[in-house]
């Protein structure tokens, strides 16, 4: 793995507390309002999936455009999904009468290739569950560092980062119209292991390593950075090609992690690094 002499092109003694914690509190102020929002207009922070809110999925072989689709059905469209590669579309339905569907589906002349149908109890249960599986993730983490750290403000510090990196996709996903399905609540949680990595990273080498300050902030940076670029490049194309093959969930994914890690970055190397210099009293 190539590291990265990051050193040469980022000299914190130029900036103050004040100024590397203004951009990363910024930007979270400005997601919470998104979702704050969103959630004003719709009753939720972010539209949920079929997974969630109950419904049916049909898969047709088709090369109509959406507004034909729509027209060709009877009971209302919420959403129709087009697969170039394939020559078929995803339709989405409020209704979980699959048999229903799929004889609109058989008059109107389309090859039903698959469907699926979600009960909106069903959904609902899910929904909690995944609700409660983020939570006791976040909760968990945070209680982890406190015991690693077993001081306040480095704790504080990882635990805010990893509440940003989080935030920041979610309105991110309101802005793009992506849904919350249980893929993106998997990559959302997934972001909360690599917020954690690499905040106890440089919280580690910082409080616990030999060297001044800055030595080993860049130390960690040198590991950090490097693991956090080849993984977003690694999401990029993932979300790239899935795009070309019409892979909605695994575009999804990939766009909420690359958002996150981006995220990560910042929140990382600007939010927490500020407050663990502010913390040893290093003067700028």
């Amino acid at each position: 793995m190539v590291t990265l002499e990051v050193e040469e092109w980022v000299d914190y003694t130029q900036y103050t507390n004040r100024q590397l914690l203004a951009v990363p509190l910024t930007v979270l102020g400005l997601a919470i309002l998104v979702i704050a929002g969103w959630y004003v207009m719709t009753g939720a922070p972010v539209n949920p999936g079929l997974e969630f809110t109950g419904g049916t999925e049909l898969q047709i072989a088709t090369t109509d455009s959406p507004q034909e689709i729509r027209a060709n059905f009877e009971t209302e469209v919420a959403a129709v999904r087009q697969i170039p590669a394939e020559d078929a579309a995803v339709v989405t339905f409020q209704s979980t009468d699959g048999d229903a569907l799929e004889r609109q589906a058989q008059a109107a002349g389309y090859d039903v290739l698959d469907f699926q149908s979600t009960s909106a109890s069903f959904g609902a249960g899910t929904q909690r569950l995944a609700l409660y599986g983020v939570v006791a993730a976040f909760v968990g983490m945070s209680i982890i560092v406190f015991l690693l750290f077993r001081t306040f403000i480095p704790s504080v510090a990882v635990v805010a980062s990893a509440f940003s990196d989080i935030v920041i996709p979610i309105a991110l996903m309101d802005l793009l119209g992506i849904q919350l399905s249980l893929g993106t609540v998997a990559a959302l949680l997934m972001l909360i292991g690599y917020s954690v990595d690499s905040d106890i990273l440089l919280n580690n080498h910082v409080l616990r390593r030999r060297g001044g300050f800055y030595e080993s902030a860049y130390r960690a940076m040198r590991t950090g950075v490097t693991m956090t670029l080849t993984s977003l490049s690694a999401v990029i194309v993932m979300a790239f090609v899935a795009f070309l093959f019409g892979i909605d969930l695994l575009t999804a994914i990939g766009i909420v992690l690359a958002f996150g890690l981006v995220a990560d970055l910042m929140n990382t190397y600007m939010l927490n690094l500020a407050l663990l210099r502010w913390y040893r009293g290093v003067q700028v």
